[in-house]
């Protein structure tokens, strides 16, 4: 949907901001609809419109969208630091530094799972989005640990299924500030768009399902190290949810996190890691288990909040 559009403003949006109102009528986001605004390619009545202007019903709105982008492309690249934890004929298990993205995507430029495997010589998947062939579940670029990559066609069929039903056991380990209370428990709330913010999530009325389990592994005097299961997998669910229960994950700031706690303990990122993978293997039908231990950052982190306590 490219090119000049025209259009009134329909009733339903009197009084919207610009970058709300171009959000809901197009499809777009409200910073693709912020940046249309700032560069002078949106009109009012023939007047050119701020991201924070107010629009009105019956007016007369002009939006030159951009064309289609290019779908992003895989670039077969190694990626330092990656380990594959296991390989076969249908998947291949790799634990993910801090840094990489599960695949390509618009707008990010840095180093990718499946790049790093077709890098490696490795053949997966050609199930999925080009971009996301093999790719069966993600992890966010700023949270390192355990992903499973299809390398067979039965393989994702399988795995997409066993995630959408739930039966693949996710554990993470999380260092969140403070202490929960209760020390174990299970966070059912939904998340979805936040309502201002693009770049993140939040618990909102009629958003996703989300279920998440934690229980305490060890306090410490200004942290708690936490193992959480997922049974869904939102975006930034385990974030948002330690968010919402004013205990974000240590270092991440985009939740809450308090910066000078951060900086104290040397971490330029949440500390939350994928410390283990079960599922049943899609070739020989066993409950396999894989495991990944902390990274060079988490560690220190935590040896620091552990020597303090």
């Amino acid at each position: 949907m490219s090119g000049l559009r025209s259009l009134p403003v329909p009733e339903g949006l009197e009084g919207e901001r610009v970058d709300a109102a171009l959000a809901r009528l197009f499809g777009v986001s409200r910073t693709k609809a912020a940046d249309l605004a700032a560069t002078g390619r949106v009109t009012l009545d023939g007047a050119a419109v701020g991201k924070s202007d107010r629009v009105h019903s019956g007016g007369w709105l002009e939006v030159d969208l951009p064309g289609p982008a290019q779908p992003p492309q895989i670039v077969a690249e190694p990626v330092p630091g990656m380990r594959i934890v296991h390989d076969d004929d249908d998947l291949v298990v790799v634990d993910k530094p801090v840094g990489v993205a599960a695949h390509p995507s618009p707008g990010w430029s840095g180093p990718t799972v499946v790049g790093g495997l077709a890098g490696a010589g490795y053949r997966i998947s050609t199930s999925g989005a080009a971009e996301r062939q093999g790719v069966v579940h993600r992890l966010d670029v700023g949270t390192s640990g355990l992903m499973v990559v299809a390398k067979s066609e039965r393989a994702y069929s399988a795995l997409k299924r066993a995630f959408k039903e739930r039966t693949v056991d996710k554990t993470y380990h999380a260092l969140v500030q403070g202490h929960p209370d209760p020390s174990r428990g299970t966070v059912d709330a939904p998340i979805g768009r936040h309502p201002v913010h693009d770049h993140k999530w939040a618990v909102v009325n009629g958003g996703r399902d989300s279920i998440t389990h934690y229980e305490t592994l060890e306090a410490f005097r200004s942290a708690t190290l936490l193992e959480i299961h997922l049974e869904t997998g939102r975006t930034h669910q385990i974030r948002v949810h330690m968010s919402a229960l004013r205990h974000p994950c240590v270092g991440d700031l985009t939740y809450g996190a308090d910066p000078q706690l951060a900086e104290r303990l040397g971490l330029e990122r949440q500390w939350l890691h994928a410390r283990a993978l079960a599922f049943e293997h899609p070739g020989t039908g066993e409950r396999v288990e894989y495991s990944a231990d902390y990274p060079p950052d988490l560690s220190a982190a935590l040896a620091i909040v552990q020597d303090e306590s």
